[in-house]
């Protein structure tokens, strides 16, 4: 694109990678594209001389808005960042010595993409709340993970997510257990399912459809107990297509949420304190299985203890 290493370099050397410094640069290239060129910084100072004039939360959520962004990127939407007001001088000067025209519409995209790329390496995040149950704990893990899909498509966070901490509560139960990459496809490993145990074919999914079926077939036919692992919603169609395919009586189907939520309920003895010991511990083995198996950190829990 258009200024490409130019704004790289701008973006490394002013060190444009925080929230708060998007923010401001999405708004001013907003805000620039509106004026004449050369920019002059002076205009874009409050009366007091203390902050960059024009920002504001609700200006930010509709420029992102515009580029089908709904996630909030900065509450403050870059006003408090003491560092703000020379990246302001710098940015101007920075658009001033472009060569006109300048294409503020591709310098918009740039920093778009910026802010995309910002969301997509931040980690889910599951608060401590003794109030919320285990099962909607993992359900806003896992919407946080769809979200964050359709934000990038062609990436798979949930089915990510959801086979990883499968595997995190396995390896707790049993330390030997055989782990790999959430893409490492079971056809071309040989594996029989996601996770193999004695003679039980663990199969994890979002989505369950018929090839998942024809797997549980094989499974059968080659002596093996196949389960299925899916979120809550979709227990209901992997049952039947199971149906449909004549083998819904030899099949098990378990959701996430109580697969996960009873473990934690029984380690934990059923009482609160313990059994918040157990959920931080499944999520620092599923993020040591992130460290292990996969390559985005992005895929990381931080987790409130």
């Amino acid at each position: 694109m258009p200024y490409k290493d130019e704004l790289d370099d701008f973006r490394f050397g002013q060190k444009v990678k925080g929230k708060g410094a998007l923010a401001l640069v999405v708004q001013l290239t907003r805000a620039f594209s509106k004026d004449s060129l050369p920019i002059d910084p002076a205009d874009y100072v409050t009366g007091k001389q203390g902050q960059v004039a024009g920002l504001g939360e609700s200006n930010l959520r509709k420029i992102l808005a515009d580029h089908g962004i709904t996630r909030q990127l900065a509450k403050e939407a870059g006003r408090t960042n003491r560092g703000n007001m020379g990246l302001m001088h710098a940015y101007a000067e920075f658009i001033n010595g472009l060569p006109e025209p300048v294409d503020f519409y591709e310098i918009e995209n740039y920093w778009i993409a910026c802010v995309n790329e910002y969301f997509a390496g931040q980690p889910f995040k599951l608060a401590k709340d003794s109030s919320r149950s285990v099962t909607d704990a993992v359900n806003g893990l896992l919407e946080q993970a769809t979200r964050r899909q359709r934000e990038n498509p062609g990436m798979k966070y949930a089915g990510t997510v959801l086979q990883h901490l499968v595997a995190a509560k396995l390896e707790l139960l049993m330390p030997t257990i055989e782990i790999h990459g959430a893409s490492d496809a079971d056809d071309q490993t040989g594996r029989a399912g996601d996770f193999i145990i004695d003679d039980t074919a663990i199969h994890c999914t979002t989505a369950p459809a018929n090839l998942l079926i024809e797997k549980c077939r094989s499974n059968i036919e080659h002596g093996l107990n196949p389960v299925i692992i899916t979120i809550s919603d979709r227990v209901t169609t992997a049952r039947n297509l199971l149906e449909d395919a004549d083998i819904g009586g030899r099949v098990e189907v378990w959701d996430l949420q109580q697969f996960l939520s009873t473990n934690v309920y029984e380690h934990g003895f059923f009482n609160s304190n313990t059994r918040k010991n157990v959920l931080s511990e499944l999520i620092d083995n599923y993020n040591s299985i992130i460290d292990e198996f996969e390559t985005d950190p992005s895929l990381h829990i931080e987790y409130d203890k």
